[in-house]
């Protein structure tokens, strides 16, 4: 076997083989932080396996640094959240869909097999939240909830790989147009594509459910919720998404808090703990005395010591 191979099997293991304990302390459950990482495990003593980076469409490929550059600062597994923002506007899930945005994704592709390290991949997360472009909830009929699907449908087969017939195959069955040329191949877990809808959309209305925006079992490899305490929360609400679909791992690509409150970072420990499908969990915590910067708030980051760090070891 060959020594870059291996490396990537030894990671893989270690991210996603559960430790006999299942839970609690000695879970060894990857973690992951948007910030200065280097900064975040100073001042919890923690060790993060991923870095997190938006991503624009095409970013990498036409514009900003290059696609490797991200892949190599992003740690041992680089957790990419991939946005439909380019140079003068964005693109449409429909034109995702269509196959116009398709040399970002053969692109990304490329490069993700050229790092050999396993990536997170979260495409057009948050889709049922307003405040995101390509959200149904907005009216523009190029990006429904119908477009989204088959966007993220197309996302997932075309970054996972395949020769041009088979991956057109498979497309044109889902109603789409085919591709011109091989894909590299990236498996799961090798490629982990994360579907990443609100538990509860923003806003709450008709039509802008998780389940509206739901591309299929075969369409995903992990999916789960952001979560924030913004001065309330209520696990309730992703419980519900976290039930929807047993057969599938669970992640929090995101989560934090604006406010010192310890009893929210206990509370995410218990559901974590008490919920074994969850695989992931990323902590926001944004630029240094930001309103989300955990080191600002010290009660919270006691507790975040305390609770979170031993389940990641």
């Amino acid at each position: 076997m060959r020594p870059r191979k291996l490396v990537l099997l030894l990671l893989v293991a270690v991210f996603f083989v559960p430790s006999a304990s299942g839970g609690g302390a000695g879970r060894n459950l990857p973690v992951g932080v948007y910030g200065n990482v280097a900064r975040f495990d100073r001042m919890t003593g923690q060790h993060t396996d991923s870095g997190l980076a938006f991503i624009g469409w095409d970013q990498g490929r036409t514009w900003g640094k290059p696609y490797s550059y991200f892949l190599d600062i992003l740690g041992d597994r680089p957790h990419i959240a991939l946005k439909t923002e380019r140079g003068g506007g964005t693109i449409s899930t429909r034109a995702i869909a269509l196959g116009q945005g398709d040399a970002h994704l053969t692109g990304l592709a490329q490069a993700i097999s050229d790092s050999g390290k396993p990536v997170l991949l979260r495409p057009l997360g948050e889709m049922n939240n307003t405040l995101n472009p390509y959200c149904g909830c907005r009216g523009n009929s190029a990006n429904s909830p119908k477009w989204f699907r088959k966007a993220f449908q197309r996302i997932y087969l075309i970054t996972h790989g395949g020769t041009a017939d088979v991956l057109t195959a498979k497309l044109r069955r889902l109603g789409m147009p085919g591709v011109s040329a091989d894909v590299p191949e990236n498996p799961y877990p090798r490629l982990t594509v994360v579907w990443n809808p609100l538990a509860v959309g923003e806003p709450p209305v008709a039509h802008n459910g998780f389940r509206d925006y739901f591309p299929g079992l075969k369409f995903f490899d992990m999916y789960g919720n952001d979560y924030y305490d913004f001065g309330s929360y209520a696990f309730v609400r992703t419980t519900d998404l976290y039930k929807a679909y047993p057969s599938k791992p669970y992640v929090f690509p995101e989560w934090g808090l604006s406010v010192d409150d310890p009893g929210f970072i206990q509370a995410f420990a218990g559901f974590v703990k008490s919920h074994r499908r969850v695989k992931f969990i990323g902590f926001y915590n944004g630029k240094p005395g930001s309103r989300v910067d955990l080191a600002t708030k010290p009660r919270a980051r006691a507790a975040y010591k305390r609770l979170i760090v031993p389940m990641t070891r």
